[in-house]
C-alpha cells in the first residue's frame, strides 16, 4: 500500500478534527468500522475494552452529534501532531499500520498541556472509488498529566505494547 497515500489520510483526520469539522470525521471510516480509544495500561492488562467504542459509521456520527449537542466544555481546541506511519503488514485488501501521535489541547485563555500521546493502530483499505479509509483505527494513549519520569517509562512501555500488539491488529 502506498505509504503517501496513508500519511494523507492520517493528515486528514487529524485535520478534521483541528479544524473542528468533525461531520467530516466519520466520512474517513468504512461502514462497518471499529473505533476504540483505550489506554496502553488497559493493553497491557489485557483489558482492551475501549473507553469510547463505535463499530459504524452511524455510532461515529452520534459521537459528533452528542459532542455538538450534550455535551458542554469550557472552550478549547486540539492540535494533533502525528508522526510517520509503519506499515506492518497487509492482510487482504488492508494494511495494518501503527502511526504515534501527540495531542495538544488549547484552552480558550491559551493555556497549553498535553491531552494525550500514545499510537493508533490501524487497519486501511481502499473504498469503492479507490480512497483509503479506517476500517479499523484503534488509540492507545497513556494516560496524561503524569511526572515527567513516569511519561519517559511510559513511552518505553507504550513502544512494546505497540510492538507486542502488531499481529493482533
Amino acid at each position: 500500500m502506498d505509504l503517501a497515500r496513508i500519511v494523507e489520510l492520517n493528515a486528514a483526520y487529524a485535520r478534521v478534527i483541528d479544524t473542528e469539522q468533525f461531520e467530516e470525521w466519520p466520512k474517513l471510516f468504512h461502514d462497518p468500522c471499529l473505533y476504540k480509544v483505550t489506554t496502553a495500561d488497559n493493553v497491557a492488562n489485557g483489558l482492551e475494552g475501549g473507553l469510547i467504542y463505535a463499530d459504524t459509521r452511524g455510532m461515529l456520527e452520534d459521537r459528533i452529534s452528542s459532542l455538538r449537542k450534550v455535551n458542554i466544555y469550557e472552550r478549547q481546541r486540539y492540535r494533533h501532531i502525528v508522526g510517520l506511519p509503519v506499515v506492518l503488514g497487509e492482510e487482504a485488501d488492508a494494511a495494518k499500520v501503527e502511526t504515534p501521535f501527540l495531542i495538544v489541547r488549547i484552552m480558550r485563555e491559551g493555556q497549553m498541556d498535553v491531552f494525550a500521546t500514545g499510537c493508533y493502530r490501524d487497519k486501511v483499505k481502499p473504498d469503492a472509488d479507490g480512497a483509503l479509509r479506517f476500517s479499523e483505527r484503534i488509540r492507545t494513549a497513556s494516560r496524561a498529566g503524569r511526572p515527567p519520569e513516569r511519561t519517559i517509562a511510559s513511552s518505553r512501555t507504550r513502544s512494546r505494547i505497540c510492538a507486542r500488539n502488531q499481529g493482533s491488529m
